[in-house]
């Protein structure tokens, strides 16, 4: 089966959206043993639009269009989707009185204009989009069976998953399913994670076991992915895999599947019944954040302090100016103790850092001091990360979340990564 995506709009092809659709929905697919053949973007033009529909049905058995289903005048889909397959534009009567639901439930009158999401091409199979007022179809042009999905993600996706794919799995004609095991690492870059796991392959006999890797800095995603039709054959067959990824990278896992690094702090929080407070600089606020956003992650910060001035963290903890460091190790520790001290929290956790001058090149190293305090007790890492303004915050966020998962969990808090300065 031979597909193709095509995404539509002026602004993913002028490069003002990026396009995180068309890599979602490749990716989905792939993971469901499909191959993606084609990728095409096309701006909002009839004519050009009508081009790449015809050249699409004449290559490919599938044609995913996303985008252009909308109210507006630049959403052409629906009426370039009909000319390209012969056929007439029809009103969907139910998808017309379903979007006027939607509209009188939230107490609006539906524009006008909306009408338009309702026409379909004569003849088109309807798609259902439960979270939106964009109508789903497909129709066939050319060779090639058109599905058209709506721009906005969440739509997609949940059409995506729920309508399209199975679809596609009845067309392939087999109960093929797909078994994906993710793992979330900071510290190791993808070239370092591949010379680590160059054997994973080869412990399934016959290659069926795929490795694979996304970095998206801070993080690196380690994929094992296997195909078949019996899910619990493929779960036994994967394990061995499983058990080599997880012994190789070690506590750089900082999560598997869909679960997160601030998600698995915030449930240690719970089952150990802690209470945690956190002070950070030059990360805007994002350890706090995360934490807070995680779950129950609310319910166990005493006490969030975010400022880009080291002076103003000392006065919120109530420290004489006598007592008083730089960003180091000694203003650190002194600093989580007294966070623990003010907020009544368990354990304290300060992320400190010091930016460098920057060069022509807007980069900079910056020293990151984080300590992490209970009781009397306190651990100190320290670090010094290269790059710009947005990499630093990034990286500094991540090692402190990091460093604070490693102490929970009881794991060394020091451990040299591969983004450090050397």
């Amino acid at each position: 089966m031979k597909i193709e995506i095509l995404c539509t709009g002026d602004e993913i092809l002028s490069g003002k959206t990026v396009n995180t659709n068309y890599s979602h929905m490749a990716r989905r697919l792939v993971e469901h043993g499909f191959a993606v053949q084609w990728g095409t973007v096309v701006g909002d033009h009839r004519d050009d639009l009508q081009r790449a529909f015809v050249e699409a049905g004449g290559r490919a058995d599938v044609v995913i269009v996303n985008g252009g289903l909308g109210p507006t005048v630049d959403d052409l889909s629906q009426e370039v989707a009909a000319t390209a397959a012969g056929v007439e534009l029809v009103l969907h009567q139910e998808w017309l009185s379903r979007m006027d639901a939607w509209y009188q439930a939230r107490g609006r009158t539906m524009p006008a204009n909306n009408t338009k999401q309702a026409m379909l091409p004569e003849g088109a199979e309807f798609i259902d989009n439960p979270v939106g007022t964009a109508c789903g179809f497909a129709v066939d042009i050319g060779k090639g069976r058109f599905y058209f999905t709506p721009g906005v993600p969440r739509e997609m996706k949940r059409m995506l998953d729920d309508q399209i794919i199975p679809r596609l799995e009845q067309l392939r004609g087999s109960s093929q399913v797909t078994l994906l095991k993710r793992f979330h690492s900071f510290g190791i870059g993808e070239s370092r994670a591949d010379q680590m796991l160059s054997d994973a392959e080869d412990i399934v006999p016959g290659g069926v076991v795929k490795l694979g890797f996304q970095s998206h800095f801070p993080q690196l995603e380690t994929k094992l992915t296997l195909h078949g039709e019996n899910p619990g054959k493929l779960q036994q067959v994967i394990e061995p895999v499983v058990a080599y990824v997880r012994d190789k990278l070690g506590s750089f896992v900082l999560a598997e599947d869909g679960e997160t690094l601030e998600g698995n702090i915030v449930t240690a929080l719970e089952e150990k019944n802690q209470s945690l407070a956190v002070m950070e600089m030059h990360t805007a606020g994002s350890i706090v954040g995360r934490l807070m956003r995680s779950g129950s992650g609310a319910s166990h910060i005493k006490l969030g302090l975010v400022s880009e001035q080291l002076n103003e963290l000392f006065d919120a903890v109530g420290l004489p100016d006598q007592d008083r460091n730089p960003v180091n190790k000694e203003s650190a520790q002194q600093l989580a103790t007294a966070l623990c001290r003010q907020s009544g929290a368990r354990v304290g956790l300060a992320v400190l850092s010091k930016p460098a001058a920057q060069n022509e090149l807007g980069e900079a190293r910056t020293d990151i001091v984080i300590a992490i305090a209970e009781g009397d007790a306190v651990v100190v890492r320290e670090a010094q990360f290269p790059g710009n303004k947005e990499w630093l915050r990034l990286g500094a966020t991540e090692l402190g979340l990091d460093c604070l998962r490693r102490y929970i969990y009881g794991l060394p808090v020091y451990q040299r990564i591969d983004f450090e300065q050397h």
